[in-house]
């Protein structure tokens, strides 16, 4: 296939340009990027958000529970814990002191019944 075999093609010079330029293809790139990041980061952190609110009020109420002389609980999210990655519930004392109370899992729930 030859450009004789297509008489609209008679004329036509290809060019070792291409098609479309750099600078609008990097253009596009961040814009995508930029597009994502706008539509995907609001969702992670909503998530973050409902999961930090959820495992406060859980390991306030376990901590209440389990270690009632203590004074208040932290809930925090460990990687490497003992009882694994995910929630971890603390009592603190007095003195500022952590007990561990309970793992509440990667991502956290209500109060169970508790014994």
């Amino acid at each position: 296939m030859t450009f004789e075999d297509h008489p609209e093609l008679a004329e036509y010079e290809p060019s070792d340009r291409p098609l479309r330029g750099r600078r609008r293809t990097i253009a596009t790139r961040v814009f995508v990027v930029v597009a994502l990041t706008a539509l995907v980061l609001p969702g992670i952190m909503l998530t973050i958000s409902i999961q930090t609110d959820t495992a406060t009020g859980t390991c306030a109420v376990y901590a209440q529970h389990y270690v009632p002389d203590s004074v208040s609980s932290s809930a925090r999210f460990e990687l490497f814990a003992p009882a694994g990655p995910g929630w971890q519930c603390y009592a603190l004392n007095t003195e500022g002191d952590a007990t561990f109370v309970a793992p509440l899992g990667l991502i956290p729930s209500t109060p169970h019944a508790l014994p």
